[in-house]
């Protein structure tokens, strides 16, 4: 009879435990930093491509590229993120995503891996960050000794620059 009482006592414990819930993302670099977008946005990445310079485009756009068919354009997140560095031609990718039923693909230095986050540890990006980056930084996790921005990719562009984009 004790063990009954004992084993439903530890699952009353394991009922009041909180779960902790994880997020995929995949995770990239854009310089020296690492950068995380969730998966689910994500429609593919792919190599660079020949990319069709748009005149009198928004300074931050590469240009675009045909996908299968489709005219995508190419935002360059370095330059968004006025970011100076190098990148190694062989790693650039463009991760190409659907944001509000629209495709856009970003230009990265390096894609890293897909990975499963913990939300507890994720902190949390007003705690961290002010002015126009907290709308597009939802926080920032703790991975051992690696620290991962991550981005909501949704409202990375305002939505006057979405539409020149995508016009």
């Amino acid at each position: 009879m004790d063990l009954l009482k004992k084993s439903y006592r530890d699952q009353e414990k394991n009922t009041d435990k909180e779960e902790v819930r994880n997020i995929q993302v995949v995770t990239f670099n854009i310089g020296k930093e690492e950068y995380a977008i969730d998966i689910m946005l994500v429609i593919e990445i792919i190599k660079t491509t020949q990319v069709t310079k748009v005149p009198l485009s928004l300074d931050f756009v590469k240009g675009v590229v045909n996908l299968r068919g489709n005219i995508v354009p190419i935002v360059d997140l370095k330059k968004k993120f006025k970011i100076v560095s190098k990148e190694n031609p062989k790693d650039v990718r463009f991760i190409v995503v659907d944001i509000h039923k629209k495709t856009i693909g970003f230009q990265i230095d390096k894609v890293n891996e897909v990975i499963m986050i913990p939300e507890n540890q994720i902190d949390s990006a007003t705690a961290i960050v002010s002015g126009i980056s907290q709308n597009y930084i939802t926080g920032i996790a703790k991975l051992g000794n690696r620290l991962i921005i991550l981005l909501n990719i949704e409202k990375l562009l305002s939505e006057e620059e979405l539409e020149k984009i995508t016009e």
